[in-house]
């Protein structure tokens, strides 16, 4: 199939991606409402012909593998949606398998009356569609699997399984991708491509994250008597967080040390995300929460550095305990020379008449669990502003861009096999009632 065909079949899905972006932009996809955009996501996998399973969130089994990461919620019922194409078979120069993958959770909005629009109502101006998600990573998943229902209903045949999954907890823990390769869900895979925002480049190194929860200890006592009895767990805290901060300080003073990171200015953030404390004006704080976001470089092992936090914690004159729950992870890295990188990179170049840039993040993404795994992975998506923050938006015409890149990407990694087929329709797939535990 030449190029200029397999860019006129994704064409012919725009207007099935952004009815898709839409609907998922809506659904408030926060930590423990994820269901509603898993919903959408399976029958948009079932629209490109493919049988979708479901692979339920086990919290036995995750928390079995050394590399979870601690959680306190309840994660029953909560599922991740998944889907093959299954190849015709390897050859030489083709039969390469990948995995597509994308998160449909997202972080909570903030303060809502900051944004312009609701930040889940799917809101258009110009070329850009904005809300929650959008970019962070709706408009991946998007593209993903626009790319997939393009060729398949192109009639396009592949020799190599392409996988695709949306998976949930990628912004707390990563237990969800990590559920999908414990249920065999993309294990073995040759690569692994997250279409994460990462529009102008590709991201082949990522630093770990460590969330902690420092809990101080107060002695209540009238206000009025603040300045002669009572200990105020709220001013304690700022004590701790200046021990924090000086670990930071020592923390970016070593990225000499690691390639990737040498010349960043600053890799490593501490992020005091939540402060909880107290519970009346008048009275003294008797207790008091900080929880906190670490990062660390790859190679570093989280209990490294839960050590490091602790001892900075020991040196604050008063108790204080430090508790986890949600990330603890190591960084990875991916050689700039890996197969995936080139092939990846002749298609975006194909389409973009430019080379893409090979760079390291100072955040985390679920690629560290495929490379821990052998799989090579590297994030690449479209093109968005504001994630996390306010007025959140992802560009529309890369969200084609990125579907035209990936689409191009399979038929050179998997190979085009030469026995096709007629196009697939969506009445060729549907939703199975397995479900892998």
């Amino acid at each position: 199939m030449s190029q200029a065909a397999i860019d006129r079949a994704v064409a012919e899905q725009a207007s099935w991606m952004e009815d898709l972006l839409v609907a998922l932009v809506e659904q408030p996809t926060v930590l423990g409402a994820e269901e509603g955009g898993q919903a959408l996501m399976a029958r948009a996998f079932a629209d490109c012909g493919l049988e979708v399973e479901s692979i339920a969130m086990d919290a036995a089994a995750i928390r079995a593998d050394p590399r979870h990461s601690p959680f306190s919620w309840d994660v029953a019922g909560k599922r991740n949606v998944v889907a093959t194409w299954r190849g015709e078979g390897g050859g030489v120069g083709g039969g390469r398998s990948v995995v597509l993958n994308g998160h449909v959770d997202v972080v909570p909005p903030a303060s809502e009356t900051l944004w312009t629009s609701p930040p889940f109502v799917a809101r258009r101006d110009g070329d850009w569609l904005y809300g929650r998600g959008a970019g962070d990573m709706k408009a991946g998943l998007v593209a993903m699997v626009g790319a997939v229902k393009a060729l398949r209903d192109a009639g396009i045949s592949l020799r190599g399984d392409v996988t695709l999954q949306s998976v949930v907890e990628e912004e707390c823990t990563g237990n969800g991708a990590l559920q999908c390769l414990l249920a065999g869900s993309g294990a073995g895979a040759d690569a692994a491509v997250l279409t994460e925002p990462h529009h102008d480049h590709f991201t082949l190194a990522q630093v770990g994250v460590l969330w902690f929860h420092v809990d101080v200890r107060g002695v209540p006592a009238h206000a009025a008597r603040a300045s002669t009895s009572g200990f105020n767990a709220l001013d304690a805290v700022h004590r701790v967080l200046a021990e924090l901060r000086a670990l930071e300080a020592e923390l970016n003073a070593e990225r000499a040390g690691h390639a990737w990171y040498a010349d960043h200015e600053h890799p490593i953030n501490l992020n005091p995300g939540i402060l909880h404390g107290g519970d009346w004006a008048s009275t003294v704080p008797a207790e008091a929460t900080l929880s906190c976001r670490l990062a660390l470089y790859p190679g570093q092992d989280p209990a490294d550095l839960q050590r490091r936090v602790e001892a900075a914690v020991a040196r604050v004159p008063f108790g204080a305990t430090v508790r986890y729950s949600g990330f603890r992870c190591e960084g990875c890295q991916v050689d700039a020379d890996e197969p995936v990188v080139r092939v990846l990179g002749d298609a975006y170049r194909s389409v973009h008449r430019a080379p893409a840039a090979l760079r390291a993040t100072t955040a985390t993404t679920d690629a560290r669990h495929f490379v821990a795994r052998g799989i090579p992975a590297i994030c690449f998506g479209p093109e968005a502003e504001d994630i996390h923050g306010i007025d959140e938006r992802v560009s529309l015409p890369s969200v084609g861009e990125v579907a035209r890149v990936l689409a191009r990407f399979l038929v050179a990694w998997c190979g085009e096999s030469n026995d096709k087929g007629p196009p697939v329709s969506a009445a060729h797939g549907g939703e199975s009632s397995h479900v892998h535990r």
